[in-house]
């Protein structure tokens, strides 16, 4: 299982546009769509990867108890479908289903929002502030497949609290880990 670290991007960036189908309901959820709320995270995520199997469960409870408070979610997954068929829409529809994803799912075919996120690896998170102002780009937590460590989801739950409460985030940040992003060949980005 080999390992990719997210790439660190500055604090203060701005959340790049997208608009991007959900496999799941057919609809298209673009950025302008949570524009109401007071965060708001993105995930790029895969179906095949363990990384993210592993965390599945503890992402779904994150989000359940963050969506009340008023944070947004969104998973992105943009893993090349033709050879990671694991990772084809269909796939993404019946995994969402099947765990009652509740967080649109969507598909990014192109690659081109992942690539303007600098998403280098599944999982990898993303949290903008009201502004879209990115204040954490880091780890869920220290659990990973094989290690001892159980999955609590303390870092982005410890940036995400302080967010919502209206303190700064600490900027001292652990990258996330996980699988590299499937980049289809020859769209491999040069970050």
């Amino acid at each position: 299982m080999a390992q990719t670290t997210s790439i660190m991007l500055p604090l203060g960036a701005l959340a790049p546009n997208f608009s991007l189908p959900e496999p799941a309901t057919g609809k298209t959820h673009a950025l302008g769509d949570f524009r109401d709320a007071p965060a708001l995270l993105v995930m790029f995520v895969c179906n095949h990867c363990p990384f993210v199997k592993h965390l599945r469960q503890g992402l779904i409870q994150f989000a359940h108890d963050y969506q009340p408070k008023g944070l947004a979610i969104v998973a992105i997954n943009a893993n090349d479908a033709i050879r990671y068929p694991d990772d084809r829409p269909a796939k993404m529809a019946e995994e969402a289903l099947a765990f009652a994803y509740p967080f649109p799912y969507l598909y990014d075919a192109s690659q081109a929002t992942a690539k303007a996120y600098h998403a280098a690896c599944t999982p990898d998170f993303f949290l903008y502030d009201a502004e879209r102002k990115l204040v954490y780009r880091g780890q869920f937590d220290d659990s990973r497949p094989g290690n001892p460590f159980p999955v609590t989801g303390n870092n982005l739950r410890a940036a995400a609290d302080a967010l919502l409460a209206g303190q700064p985030v600490l900027p001292e940040q652990k990258p996330s880990v996980g699988c590299n992003v499937k980049w289809k060949a020859g769209n491999e980005p040069d970050y």
